[in-house]
């Protein structure tokens, strides 16, 4: 049995692709959805089949589209409730796909409506399992994200839940079973996911945490609750998105494609409510930038860090991009449910300062030359990495400020006060200092290459520690 993994490596995301005797399914689509039709009509196939494991919270998904472009038909797993036409399967159906089956295996716990689906060959032979967000390689879903939507769902219920699923439901199985997971590392979904992306069932139950036999089920709620961060601010929103529904993706490209000269986007600017998100290089950014933009370079976790960032996905936004990238900005502010782009700066910041408009910049220093300011001077540095990154190693005396909490690192900061920022390799830290600088604090210097530079210098003490469980 050939199963196909369509994975996005951007948002850490797999989708699922099977075809059988004319007759395909997709498992957890993405919002673009013709690379899938495409990928059918290669076979000569029809989309008979989308699938999908559960309300995705990282995601907005592409079923609604294939179910309108493809004729395909929408399966959620027990308990689901969508605003829109779609079967809600009953535990243990099966679906036909050409001569492959499909089972639906109820297991609750990331969420109430989750499900896992066993796949069988055109023989009858149980081939793997796509697991969505119940089982991870290394891990399994954090059970804290539905009661964002429905508050009487706490953490610890559906801890339960998914203990039991995974006993009951997930461990009993075949250890040759392929697991299919929808996530992999890097992804919020979870807090251990391994950077393999497929394994045997057998090997999980070996090495992954969560399926060791001997945790009870208050042991196994406690280990997972444990260290669990607050989930990014558009997670509940993209929930709903998926539950409710949503615009057309091709409606909201269109809309976000719109070319704006240099007068209409900054006469958008100036009357709307729109956010400026400049998606260049960051280094290039620094060197010259639209006054208030702020700088999430495509060429990293650009969706991730734009829902973690710019709280509500209604957020009115203006693109800055390198000409030629417009399409893909807006593909992947669509993915995570942001919908409203106001549309581009035709001919990109060249065109805006060939007009001589404002320009800014963001004063940038190498390691070497912080090297030389700290022989003459103390510095104040600030370190923008993760709770857990600052604490397995770190320089001393650094502060530890976190972008993912920017609103809380922001009253670390003495505006009167020269910092100088870094991140891992400097992507983090130019996001750091464009958003501040946009709220006033004109006193950050970014430093570059990030603490990847920083270690390769003998000029820094360093502090390592082993990592709390708690800062996960």
């Amino acid at each position: 049995m050939k199963v196909e993994q369509i994975y996005t490596g951007c948002i850490a995301h797999a989708a699922y692709y099977i075809e059988n005797n004319g007759e395909a399914a997709i498992f957890d689509p993405l919002r673009e959805v013709q690379p899938y039709i495409d990928r059918a009509k290669k076979d000569n196939a029809k989309i008979k089949y989308v699938f999908e494991t559960h309300f995705h919270a990282d995601f907005v998904s592409g079923h609604l589209d294939l179910m309108k472009n493809a004729g395909s038909e929408i399966v959620f797993g027990p308990t689901a409730k969508p605003a829109y036409k779609a079967t809600v399967a009953e535990d243990n159906q099966i679906f036909n796909v050409g001569k492959y089956k499909v089972k639906v295996i109820h297991t609750p716990g990331h969420t109430m409506e989750s499900t896992t689906y066993l796949l069988i060959d055109e023989n009858g032979k149980e081939h793997g399992i796509i697991t969505g967000d119940t089982l991870f390689i290394g891990d399994v879903g954090r059970p804290d994200l539905a009661q964002h939507v429905i508050a009487d769902l706490t953490q610890e219920k559906l801890a339960a839940h998914l203990f039991d699923s995974l006993r009951n439901r997930i461990m009993p199985l075949s250890d040759e079973l392929i697991v299919y997971p929808n996530h992999g590392a890097g992804s919020a979904c979870g807090k251990n996911m391994s950077k393999e992306t497929t394994d045997t069932l057998g090997n999980q139950k070996k090495v992954n945490y969560a399926l060791n036999p001997k945790l009870s089920k208050e042991e196994f709620i406690k280990v997972l609750l444990e260290g669990l961060m607050p989930p990014p601010g558009y997670f509940p929103q993209n929930v709903l998105m998926n539950i409710k529904g949503y615009e057309s993706f091709d409606t909201v490209k269109q809309k976000g494609l719109r070319s704006l000269s240099v007068e209409e986007f900054e006469v958008a600017a100036n009357e709307t409510r729109a956010l400026i998100i400049d998606t260049r290089d960051p280094q290039t950014f620094a060197k010259g930038f639209i006054p208030n933009s702020i700088n999430i370079g495509i060429d990293g976790s650009f969706a991730t860090w734009v829902g973690t960032l710019v709280p509500g996905v209604q957020q009115e936004l203006l693109i800055v991009t390198d000409e030629g990238r417009e399409a893909e900005v807006i593909t992947r502010l669509a993915r995570v449910g942001y919908d409203n782009a106001l549309g581009y700066l035709k001919g990109g910041f060249a065109s805006w300062k060939k007009e001589g408009k404002e320009t800014d910049e963001i004063p940038s220093l190498s390691v070497q030359e912080l090297e030389s300011k700290i022989e003459k001077e103390k510095v104040n540095i600030l370190d923008v990495r993760k709770v857990s990154e600052y604490y397995s190693e770190h320089i001393i005396d650094a502060v530890n400020a976190p972008l993912d909490s920017i609103n809380d690192s922001m009253s670390l900061i003495d505006k009167n006060k020269t910092y100088y920022v870094h991140c891992a390799g400097g992507y983090r830290s130019m996001i750091f200092v464009s958003i501040l600088k946009a709220r006033g604090f004109n006193n950050l210097v970014d430093v570059k290459g990030g603490f990847a530079e920083i270690k390769k210098s003998n000029k820094f003490k360093l502090s390592e520690y082993v990592c709390p469980t708690t800062m996960l």
